[in-house]
């Protein structure tokens, strides 16, 4: 267990370069002192080493927990080896690693199939005192209202379809069900004992997606930059970090109940968040501001080509202004905008050529193709006036 400062900025090092983050990530953790935790706790996650689980793992290591993963290994294989107890298995398969083990707590990030938490439980029910699930915004089944909180009616699964069919294009298709249905499932086998977090869009280094990382990308490219909508419209994300630590803190509190995890902390405009990652650059960026309706006859869509942002209205007028207040209440924290676009600029520098090809092709989860973004505002500019 890592339970001092020096220690945990030594394994952070390790962690940086295995990660690929390099020095800006390393900068970051020696800015604060991490505390041990009031009672030391045996952790197991399932998954830990994709997005947001190294940081779950990073933080607990700091605070003075035993931790064990459990995972395919195939994910960055072997990290963290020599720091945490690895199990290697399948959630949709043979997971029999977890036969005869007993928990504090048990943290479930990669889960969408029912399916998973059912396999989970045949080796975990009655073997943990926590059950945390990290579920989404995702599960609800209408996103017209703004400033719903957590008590919203939750998507349903659709009649005739069988909620524990794991095919990855099922779980695509009926990504927000499923997800609700698996919160039931853990519900059903963790009673009183289960923290479901739903988070709406994650951010930061590591992330896979691309859907906040296009913008620093493409902001720190310099010219003219295509932004959609109206400078108002709303914006929510948390950083991986800070989801990350908080789940942690929530196990260490045995915090119990449903919550909605979305930052910032006070509301972001669009206009705010584009504006604010351009501070962190030194390009010479200007933005045009083109709107929803223009956008659509362009064949351009929200949250694929220009991601994070959804239009304020009709049914998705409270997409992103889901209230997290019971989160914030229970100490959920957000580090400033400057802070995730920075360092996710410099992380983004530091990937393989080819994914940044990808990204700037627009061909991975988030982003528009800068040949179609030149298109949009030359029609744009050139429309009738």
């Amino acid at each position: 267990m890592i339970t001092d400062r020096r220690a945990f900025l030594k394994s952070s090092v390790a962690a940086a370069s295995a990660l690929g983050l390099g020095a800006p990530r390393l900068a970051a953790a020696e800015s604060r002192t991490i505390e041990p935790a009031p009672k030391p706790l045996s952790m197991l996650i399932l998954g830990g080493t994709g997005f947001t689980g190294p940081e779950q793992v990073a933080y607990a290591l700091a605070r003075g927990h035993t931790l064990t993963l459990l995972n395919r290994n195939r994910t960055r294989p072997d990290l963290f080896k020599g720091k945490v107890e690895l199990l290697v298995g399948d959630l949709n398969g043979d997971i029999s690693a977890l036969k005869g083990r007993k928990f504090d707590v048990v943290i479930d990030n990669p889960t969408t199939a029912p399916a998973w938490v059912r396999n989970a439980a045949q080796y975990l029910k009655g073997n943990t005192g926590h059950y945390i699930f990290i579920s989404t915004i995702s599960v609800y089944a209408d996103n017209s209202t703004p400033a719903a909180d957590e008590t919203a009616a939750l998507t349903r699964m659709p009649d005739g379809v069988d909620p524990y069919t794991t095919e990855p294009a099922h779980r695509g298709r009926y990504y927000g069900a499923l997800k609700a249905y698996a919160e039931s499932e853990v519900a059903k086998h963790y009673a009183g004992l289960a923290t479901i977090i739903r988070p709406g869009l994650i951010v930061g280094p590591l992330d896979p997606t691309d859907r906040f990382t296009y913008w620093p990308y493409r902001i720190d490219k310099g010219g003219d930059v295509l932004a959609p909508g109206h400078p108002t419209d709303p914006v929510q994300f948390i950083d991986a970090r800070d989801l990350a630590e908080w789940t942690i803190r929530v196990a260490e509190q045995r915090v119990i109940g449903t919550y909605n995890a979305m930052g910032p902390a006070a509301p972001l405009t669009l206009a705010e968040m584009l504006y604010g990652i351009k501070a962190v650059t030194t390009a010479g960026t200007q933005f045009t501001w083109v709107p929803a309706d223009f956008l659509a006859s362009q064949g351009v869509r929200p949250w694929r080509h220009m991601p994070v942002w959804m239009p304020p209205e009709g049914a998705t007028a409270g997409f992103m202004l889901r209230d997290a207040a019971r989160a914030v209440a229970r100490g959920l924290t957000f580090r400033p905008l400057a802070v995730t676009a920075k360092e996710t600029l410099d992380w983004n520098k530091t990937r393989p050529e080819a994914q940044l090809q990808t990204l700037a092709a627009g061909a991975g989860s988030g982003g528009i193709p800068a040949s179609k973004e030149a298109a949009v505002l030359a029609a744009w500019k050139g429309r009738p006036r």
